[in-house]
């Protein structure tokens, strides 16, 4: 699931790039690829795990997340990039420890209108989207890249999770909650995912950008899934052994869809 929803943001804005080098045909094989990943593969290990319940635990495991973030996580990446010298990193990691403050305030209030029918749900937060322009790290010091690298990955796995949390409100007929989940899923994704991959440098020409996205499918499709296909099998869980299987396929043919893409490129 970490995997599934790095990919989906990742791939998102190698897409966007692929749009500021006027390729279309790339981009929209990023933004199709993106929602495979998210929309599928994530979604449907969602299920099997068992990711979202009822919308107070929902509501409760987001606000455990954003608890961590604000007052752990980001405080002590911050103190360890002023330490570094990487204050952009610093100020970017206090900046985002205060959204997640918020979120979990919101989280907080939402979860009493839940419990008690009492109030409304507040409203979602409003997104600053950062546009990632692709060239190399903006920081030095390999503690602070590690930290961003954690960084993005807790980014996407909480934006794809409050994706299916908001659908789970939406079953549950409570359209506010929903969009106050959608809405901080895009803040994650779009500002903070984003805010961070251009420090960390993770987007690059295109044709660096589907290099990297061969590799990561084949690694998938070779090698990660058919592990936890056989895995899931020994241990006789026959559906996630089918869907890690599935997924492997699916995998396998993303990377040969990107390899063709690579190979008419100029």
């Amino acid at each position: 699931m970490h995997g599934e929803a790095y990919a989906y943001a990742t791939y998102s804005l190698f897409a966007d790039q692929a749009g500021v080098q006027n390729l279309p045909s790339v981009q929209q094989l990023f933004q199709r690829t993106a929602k495979v990943e998210l929309g599928e593969h994530f979604a449907e290990e969602a299920k099997l795990n068992g990711l979202a319940g009822s919308d107070a635990a929902n509501l409760q495991a987001a606000m455990t997340g954003e608890e961590y973030e604000s007052h752990t996580m980001y405080p002590t990446f911050a103190k360890q990039a002023r330490q570094d010298g990487d204050t952009a990193a610093a100020g970017l990691f206090e900046e985002i420890a205060k959204d997640e403050s918020a979120h979990h305030a919101a989280f907080a209030k939402a979860l009493e209108v839940v419990r008690t029918g009492k109030g409304a749900v507040p409203a979602p937060p409003g997104v600053k989207p950062v546009t990632v322009q692709a060239g190399a790290p903006r920081v030095r010091a390999a503690r602070t890249k590690q930290n961003l690298g954690t960084a993005l990955n807790g980014e996407a796995l909480a934006s794809a999770k409050y994706t299916q949390f908001a659908q789970a409100a939406t079953a549950h007929g409570n359209q506010a909650l929903a969009r106050l989940f959608t809405g901080t899923a895009d803040v994650e994704r779009r500002e903070h995912f984003a805010g961070e991959a251009q420090l960390a440098g993770i987007v690059a020409p295109t044709r660096q950008n589907l290099t990297t996205a061969i590799n990561g499918e084949q690694y998938e499709s070779r090698i990660m899934y058919p592990t936890y296909a056989r895995q899931a099998k020994t241990a006789g869980d026959a559906k996630a052994a089918k869907l890690f299987a599935d997924n492997a396929n699916d995998e396998a043919s993303h990377a040969r869809a990107f390899e063709n893409a690579r190979n008419q490129l100029h």
